[in-house]
């Protein structure tokens, strides 16, 4: 059984307090999406964060425990990174040469190309934002956006409305240069009739002569399973971020919920983890325990982002919207709007 200790807690600041957007707006730190590039963590929201000289993706420097340095905030400013709308999760290509990122695809308007911002797969070495390219596009009227790509994603999904939270590259030994997998949240009629789901499509690629990713098959599923079916999950959940652990050659899944029970809302999240044998074979992952009294380990924010740091150490960020308690993490009452919580795990077995 693989267990969890809380190694440390914190907020990190993720833009200048009291920052407000064109309409006098405060604006909001809503962290859906983390990966760490082997010196610096790489983080974003899946709102704006206004200002031509910021963007919804920046990193941060790390100090001994694996805890951001503020101080050392960089924000990402290409073309296609700034216009790019909700982003929802961050993946290294399975050689660890490139860095993805995924927008959610949750919406598309079929008469206009005012919703594209929302469906972008971004590629750009490992270090070199400013390279950054679209993957899949459809250069149609010269609007970018991964068009060809939502197109495969609804084939596969199945649904005319549906959700992608979460994102992970893994080796393979027969064809191309890995398989991107690519985690579902809601599926359903639209987005006021869904379900909350844990399932995972995805398709081989390889990384060209120009640094783009392509895919050299059709995406299919590849995995799902209940969190409800175990019995120490309280919660609804849905699939919020997926990470490969190339240390320890597994998956980690996330899911998180937010629900109202009995007139009181309860967020958070539980982290799962599945061995690729398993994966493959459709088994059912391992939900990780808290090292301390060996429940379940139930996150008391919304976790949405989750990075591997080593063989042994997690950085988890949490996307708690509108809700600015802190409970654990700080002894103050709530966080600033600028502000985003997060959580160091030091995993067992």
């Amino acid at each position: 059984m693989t267990r969890a200790t809380i190694a440390a807690q914190g907020t990190l600041h993720c833009f200048p307090q009291g920052l407000k957007d064109d309409q006098g707006r405060l604006a909001n730190a809503e962290i859906s999406a983390v990966v760490y590039d082997g010196e610096r963590l790489i983080f974003a929201s899946d709102k704006p964060i206004p200002g031509a000289e910021r963007s919804s993706v920046f990193a941060m420097q790390i100090d001994e425990r694996g805890c951001p340095i503020d101080d050392s905030i960089t924000y990402f400013t290409a073309e296609s990174i700034q216009q790019a709308t909700k982003y929802e999760d961050f993946a290294l290509t399975a050689d660890g040469k490139h860095v993805l990122a995924t927008t959610g695809f949750d919406r598309i308007d079929a008469a206009s190309h005012d919703l594209n911002d929302y469906n972008h797969l971004l590629i750009w070495p490992l270090g070199e934002p400013d390279k950054v390219q679209v993957v899949d596009p459809d250069p149609r009227d010269g609007v970018v956006g991964s068009l060809e790509l939502r197109n495969k994603l609804s084939a596969a999904i199945g649904f005319p409305y549906y959700k992608i939270e979460g994102l992970a590259a893994i080796p393979t030994d027969d064809k191309g240069d890995g398989l991107l997998l690519f985690g579902v949240r809601e599926q359903g009629e639209s987005h006021e009739n869904f379900d909350y789901v844990s399932r995972v499509v995805g398709a081989h690629y390889r990384i060209n002569d120009q640094d783009n990713l392509e895919f050299i098959d059709e995406l299919r599923d590849f995995y799902h399973f209940d969190p409800g079916a175990h019995e120490g999950v309280r919660f609804d959940c849905g699939l919020s971020s997926l990470e490969y652990d190339p240390f320890n050659r597994r998956l980690y899944l996330l899911t998180s919920f937010e629900v109202e029970r009995d007139g009181e809302e309860h967020i958070g999240g539980y982290l799962w983890v599945i061995g690729f044998e398993d994966f493959f074979a459709g088994g059912t992952p391992q939900l990780v325990e808290n090292a301390e009294n060996d429940n379940p380990l139930e996150f008391e924010h919304k976790a949405e982002g989750l990075a591997v740091l080593d063989e042994t150490r997690l950085f988890v960020a949490y996307d708690n919207d509108r809700f600015f308690g802190l409970g654990s993490i700080d002894t103050r009452d709530e966080r600033h709007a600028c502000e985003a919580p997060y959580t160091l795990l030091e995993m067992t077995r």
